[in-house]
Formats: structure tokens, sequence, C-alpha cells
């Protein structure tokens, strides 16, 4: 039986207390504390023991606890957010820019970024220890640029081809970007590079059947296929596609001389049918012309070599040496 799809994770909204209302509190817990430690001193050397320990204690937890609040404090840019996590539930995100204060014990990574390796940095006293980059609550929502690499892959027909592209995406959903996938911008370049690979086997580099889309010639089409092949592939890292274009493309190089032999070839027999096109109209306009006015009447014979001449003239590469023939035809 197989083992059921678990269900994509949902983002909900949370509020925070605005930092400067916070810090205003915060300072006020301080000065309260404070104020308790004086009220024991104040009490004088008769005073109880019991109480004015009392008072030193709770001044002391005060002030650790105001330090522990200080800890709360963020700041988001705009088109920034972060996700709270804690003690591993989601428990919202933070979207709104500006200075924010937020429960301490919200987790500020989520883990380290998966393959990286440690590094060693230096701690106190010139102790060495070795630490891995950590993956941050916080997510840009910003628009971003992925430029893939130059992919060698097989066209529809079987040529290889040099391809890349340009994805421009951001991330709408952060708790399926946080969540759902292990790391949203590693899963958006493979996820991407294997768009544009599955995108290249289906189109013809070139030279395609009838009303056959390809590469070569069908940019517009070829960036809306390959758009959405990337929305369906990056849905569930809640990662919004807002244009995908290609930017390189090319024959491989082993191919390439041979392709462009076949290119120049086409060129040439595309220009030679012009070319006789062109000259089959002049030779008919002419004789047409000749009969019209009545210059000369020609039998069939000398329209013959009428023809010939003129399409010898019209479709050769070089220019013609006029010849004078001062016989005629027959003798």
């Amino acid at each position: 039986m197989a083992a059921p799809m678990s269900k994509p994770t949902v983002e909900r909204d949370r509020a925070v207390l605005n930092g400067w209302l916070a810090l205003v509190l915060v300072v006020l817990w301080f000065i309260a504390a404070v104020a308790v430690f004086l009220s024991a001193v104040a009490l004088g050397p008769d005073a109880d023991p019991a109480a004015v320990g009392w008072r030193i204690v709770s001044a002391f937890l005060m002030l650790l606890f105001g330090l522990f609040c200080c800890f709360g404090f963020f700041t988001l840019q705009p088109n920034e957010a972060r996700v709270l996590i804690l003690f591993g539930a989601y428990k919202g995100t933070a979207r709104h820019s500006g200075f924010h204060w937020a429960n301490p014990l919200y987790a500020r990574t989520r883990g380290v970024v998966p393959g990286s390796t440690a590094v060693a940095t230096k701690g106190p006293h010139g102790t060495t220890r070795l630490t891995q980059p950590k993956l941050r609550t916080k997510l840009s929502l910003r628009v971003h640029n992925f430029n893939s690499q130059t992919l060698k892959v097989n066209d529809k027909r079987g040529n290889p081809v040099e391809i890349a592209a340009v994805v421009v995406w951001r991330v709408e959903d952060t708790a399926q970007a946080v969540f759902d996938v292990e790391d949203y911008e590693s899963y958006v370049q493979v996820q991407s590079e294997t768009s544009i690979r599955s995108i290249a086997s289906l189109y013809a580099y070139d030279h395609g059947e009838e009303h056959e889309l390809t590469l070569r010639g069908g940019g517009d089409e070829v960036a809306h296929a390959l758009k959405k092949e990337l929305e369906v592939r990056l849905a569930k890292a809640g990662v919004v596609v807002e244009e995908a274009r290609l930017t390189h493309l090319a024959y491989a190089p082993e191919i390439a001389p041979a392709m462009l032999r076949r290119q120049q070839a086409e060129a040439v027999i595309a220009a030679r049918e012009k070319i006789v096109l062109g000259a089959v109209s002049m030779v008919e306009m002419a004789l047409s012309e000749l009969a019209r006015k009545n210059v000369v009447k020609l039998d069939e014979e000398r329209k013959a070599a009428m023809v010939s001449n003129l399409l010898v003239v019209l479709c050769g590469t070089e220019e013609a040496a006029p010849v004078i023939n001062t016989g005629t035809l027959y003798g």
C-alpha cells in the first residue's frame, strides 16, 4: 500500500507587537527592577533580612526577565518576512515591515544548509571551532533571477544542443517554502534545470515539420511552455514564476560545423529557387511583350533558343559575355 502524500503547509498571518511599544515596556520593566532593588537598600540594617533578601532576588529575576525580553526584538525590511517557529511548531508568518517584538523563544534559524561543509572559525581565547551556515527564519519576498548554466541536451530529433535560460521567481507562500522542501533556493535551481531539459526535448532546434514550433523559431511559445512547466514543479515550494525565457541556444560543438554547412546549403537552394522563379517570370514577360508589339515573329525553335539564352543570363552567377551572331539559326 502506497504511503499517503503529506498535505502542503498553509501559511498563516501572525500579528506581532510593535517594537517601539515593546521597547518602552522593557525600559519601564528595567526601571521597576532598579526601584525594587533600591527599596531593599532603603529598608536599612534594621529591616527583616527575609524581606530584604526577597526584594533583592525579585530585582535580580526582573533584570534577567528584562534581558530575556530583549532577544524578542527584530526588524523586517519591505518585501521580507519571518517564519515564527516555537519548539518546532509553526506559529505563523510576520510580513509587515518595521520594528517588531515577538516571543524570544521563537527560533531564529531552521537548521543547517543542506550539503554545506563546516567552516573553522576562531573563538574566544584563540580556540578553533567548526561551524556550519544556518538557514535563517527570515525570507526575502523580493523577485529573484536564476541564470541557469549552459546545458547540453538532445532536442526532439536527437540533435545535441546547448541551451540556457533565465527564470524570474519569488516566494509567495513562506510556509511551503520553509517546511515543504529542504532548501527552496536549491530546489528552484534543480527544478529549473530539469524543466529546461524537459522542454528542450519536446521541440526540434529548427526546420521542423510544417506549422511545427521549434526552439529557434517559437520564442514566445517556448517561453510560455517553460513557464508552465516551472509553475507545476515549483508550486509545492510556494514559489511563483514571473517569467522564464531562453538566453542561449546553439548546436553542440561536435555537430555545429555540419549543421552550419547544412544551413548554408539550404540558404543557397532557397536563393536559387527565387532566382529561377524570377527568371521564368521575366522570360515569360519578354516573350509576351515581343508578341504583343510585333517586334519579331519567333517560331518554336527560336523561342526555345531565346528562352535558353535568357535563363543562362538571368540564372548565372557571373556576368554574361554577349556573342554577336552574323548568320542564321538554320545556315
